[in-house]
């Protein structure tokens, strides 16, 4: 089914990974969360690596260079080394290098991993509005991020210095719930001078650009946890896409996804791309997907029967998407989803 048209889940009659020769991984709340292993992510991970598929790690968080994250996951037990790791500092850093000289400066606000991608393109990183920076950018800088960096920025913003972010990223996950992402913190500089950035990051082009080029994937799997980053990337990118509820996605923002945040595939977590995807079969008068059929009713979607929760969940889907067409879903689901708990 093309991604433009998606009003149900797909399915696959093999694994995910046999499918697929590349998954695409997304890493806050997909792969970990506040640095720990999420519950079944690196098993499935080195099973899928073991029959062939291969592992790449790409995130719209800017703060860690690529060595630093391949050893982080070397730590949770996965195989992994920095050419694995694709992140949006090296999307907006290809971004920013073909748009001013090789040498220039470049304000940073933000992480290491910034600096790290601006070398690698041949641009030197500086710290102030006043070291006469050719641009700016800003990408994630942890929760110790000083407010002054912001002020520096909108400094040179305010005498005409191009303005770049690495994403934007409203929130991010972490161990003790979600969190501020460098979109809260682009924010703040858009406000206070007016301003709009060129960004880089997932669902926009640069991301997938770099994906494309660091890994030379020919059929992709995109996998993440959050509609409007993952799965639009994936969308704009026209690639199939696996959505894992073990971020920042529920079941009600699942249902109420417009077509470009409508998943190829859902399951609950990274076991999903180990295993074949059941189909969604029926009509308007009825999806069923295991041992379950949901139907919308009068201004409610309506499930019957049992079994695994997820199969509900795809079941809903198809009502949901179907009766939405090319909008969003708006009617009642809370019944719908508490019978599958979630």
């Amino acid at each position: 089914m093309s991604q433009q048209s998606r009003t149900r889940p797909g399915g696959s009659a093999t694994p995910l990974s046999v499918a697929y020769d590349t998954a695409l991984l997304d890493l806050d709340g997909v792969v970990y969360a506040g640095g720990a292993a999420i519950a079944y992510a690196v098993d499935s991970l080195l099973t899928a690596r073991s029959g062939g598929m291969r592992l790449a790690y790409v995130t719209n968080n800017a703060l860690r260079p690529p060595e630093v994250v391949a050893a982080h996951l070397r730590e949770l037990g996965l195989s992994a080394d920095a050419d694995d790791v694709i992140n949006s500092a090296q999307a907006v850093a290809r971004l920013i290098s073909e748009q001013v000289p090789v040498g220039s400066r470049v304000l940073v606000i933000g992480g290491e991993g910034l600096r790290v991608a601006l070398r690698e393109r041949g641009l030197e990183p500086v710290e102030s509005a006043d070291d006469d920076p050719a641009a700016v950018v800003q990408g994630y800088g942890g929760p110790e991020l000083p407010w002054g960096r912001f002020a520096e920025a909108c400094y040179a913003i305010a005498r005409g210095v191009p303005w770049f972010a690495s994403n934007t990223d409203l929130t991010i996950p972490s161990g003790r719930g979600i969190a501020p992402g460098n979109g809260a913190a682009v924010e703040v500089v858009r406000i206070a001078t007016g301003a709009e950035p060129q960004v880089a990051g997932k669902p926009l082009p640069p991301m997938h650009r770099e994906t494309v080029l660091r890994t030379g994937a020919r059929r992709p799997l995109v996998v993440g946890d959050r509609l409007d980053t993952d799965i639009e990337g994936a969308f704009n990118g026209d690639v199939d896409s696996l959505l894992v509820l073990t971020g920042v996605t529920d079941g009600a923002q699942l249902l109420a996804a417009r077509p470009a945040h409508r998943p190829t595939y859902v399951d609950a977590d990274l076991r999903g791309i180990l295993t074949a995807q059941p189909e969604v079969s029926g009509s308007a008068d009825g999806f069923a997907c295991g041992g379950w059929t949901a139907v919308v009713q009068g201004d409610e979607l309506v499930l019957d029967g049992a079994g695994d929760s997820m199969d509900g969940l795809r079941a809903l889907c198809a009502a949901a998407w179907s009766r939405a067409g090319d909008g969003v879903f708006d009617q009642g689901s809370s019944k719908a989803l508490a019978r599958l708990g979630l």
